[in-house]
């Protein structure tokens, strides 16, 4: 906390002096510096003067008469209770302290193998983010869908734009199961079907990080499928970007217009690529792609079983509950917290030093 502090007397001392916007992104990039310092270190002031009120009320309330003390001891637990949910919520902040952790998000979802099934799950953890998402406040904006051939999709990309939303969102990474008696078989019989989720920072197209020559990628125009008003299937408002080198292949086409299409594609494109670079530098492979591996049995990171029993299960940290509904609702924070506390790169560290001792 005191480096951050003196961090911000600096910016601010660079703040005052008159040629301080004569280059207008560097001062705009010092200005959401400082903010982002004040968001962090702010809860903390925040949190210990709220720990003082406590003190004083527990002091107060033990030279209070008998006969009062009840009643202070039952604001003190209220007031306790509310303190430590507080608390939790600033402890997952300081988890989500990655490079990208504040920016936006792309979630993917692909159907595994298993034709309509496979499709129709992916649709309803389509559903499922986009409630969580709602109930974070953020933004949603779906920027492609292959829709199922019987019912369903094949694959959806959302972008969620809000606070952390990549820090944590990324928990959900992986191949999902769910196990259930199948709509779409006459013979009532118990189907497992899988879908695979893919989380990647967005990355702006003035983002300094990476930078693509024209001439290595291709944009192709098409006419959109889906909503987007009077010009869908009218005038070819959708676009499509190649990355020559690496093959990779991005789509929007739910915007109004051509222009705004490729500006989503191309952050698209940009966040694939660099997801990509990141990915092949790190030996461990398990940011951005590696950890998600093949749609099939054995590499699920979370079980959605809806019969014989109800029961939401993550394979990674052991977090369960029976109320299936209220998790396909959107209701994932314990997932997500709890990956987040469990993947804390203190603890990993702390991990690698027990084994040394």
């Amino acid at each position: 906390m005191p480096t951050a502090q003196k961090r911000i007397g600096e910016i601010n001392a660079l703040m005052a002096a008159d040629n301080f916007w004569n280059n207008r992104e560097k001062a705009q990039g010092l200005i959401n510096e400082t903010n982002s310092l004040r968001n962090k270190i702010e809860p903390l002031f925040q949190a210990e003067k709220r720990l003082d009120d406590l003190r004083v009320m527990l002091e107060l309330g033990e030279a209070e008469p008998p006969e009062a003390q009840a009643q202070v001891e039952l604001e003190l637990t209220r007031d306790l209770a509310k303190f430590l949910k507080e608390l939790d919520a600033l402890e997952l902040k300081v988890f989500l302290s990655g490079p990208h952790d504040r920016k936006n998000c792309i979630l993917s979802i692909n159907a595994g193998a298993g034709g309509t099934e496979a499709q129709d799950w992916a649709e309803m953890l389509s559903r499922m983010y986009q409630r969580w998402a709602e109930s974070r406040g953020w933004e949603i904006e779906v920027t492609d869908a292959l829709v199922g051939e019987g019912a369903g999709l094949k694959s959806v990309t959302m972008l969620l734009q809000g606070e952390n939303a990549y820090g944590f969102a990324k928990a959900e990474r992986g191949v999902h199961r769910l196990v259930r008696i199948s709509p779409f078989d006459s013979n009532k019989r118990r189907h497992t079907s899988f879908a695979s989720v893919d989380v990647i920072a967005e990355i702006e197209e003035n983002d300094e990080e990476i930078v693509i020559p024209p001439n290595e990628f291709q944009v192709d125009t098409f006419r959109s499928g889906g909503k987007g008003g009077q010009n869908v299937n009218k005038v070819e408002t959708a676009v499509r970007i190649t990355h020559i080198p690496t093959g990779l292949v991005v789509a929007s086409q739910t915007q109004r217009s051509q222009h705004q299409n490729r500006a989503t594609a191309m952050r698209l494109l940009l966040s694939r690529i660099y997801a990509q670079r990141v990915d092949a530098q790190k030996a461990d492979m398990e940011r951005f792609y590696g950890e998600k591996g093949s749609i099939s049995w054995g590499n699920q990171i979370r079980s959605y079983v809806f019969q014989p029993y109800r029961m939401v299960k993550d394979l990674r940290t052991g977090v369960e509950t029976s109320n299936v509904q209220a998790v396909m609702d959107g209701d994932l924070d314990a997932f997500v917290n709890g990956w987040l506390r469990a993947d804390c790169p203190l603890k990993r560290m702390q991990g690698v030093k027990d084994e040394e001792e």
